[in-house]
């Protein structure tokens, strides 16, 4: 299957859509502008772009609220925090502080910009 993200003017992503590999082929081979124009077909005039299920290419599946820089062809999660800094190779967004390592498990407190032992 092909997965697709319809991004807005903004490079938000609105909308994904699921697609058979079938709509895909030209001569046998995949084309992404066969499943750009199929959608088209379908919806009316958007811009799509395809995306990865397994993060194969444009570094992760794209979700609703992500965003799409052209510059690293990539989606981008929304970030979380004002703190949080993005990777630039992996296009996530990452804590200024590091996770601890010691088993328990922690939320961000953006406030303090720390990670808080979670309470169960």
């Amino acid at each position: 299957m092909a997965h697709f993200a319809k991004v807005n003017s903004d490079n938000i992503v609105e909308q994904v859509i699921v697609i058979d590999n079938f709509v895909l082929l030209e001569n046998g081979i995949e084309k992404e502008s066969k499943g750009i124009e199929f959608l088209n077909s379908l919806f009316g005039s958007a811009n799509w772009i395809q995306t990865s299920y397994n993060g194969n290419f444009r570094k992760q599946y794209a979700g609703i609220g992500f965003s799409y820089d052209s510059a690293r062809d990539a989606f981008i999660p929304p970030k979380p925090f004002d703190s949080w800094i993005l990777n630039s190779d992996t296009c996530l967004w990452e804590a200024p502080v590091t996770y601890p390592d010691d088993g328990q498990q922690y939320v961000w407190n953006e406030e303090t910009q720390q990670w808080d032992l979670k309470n169960n």
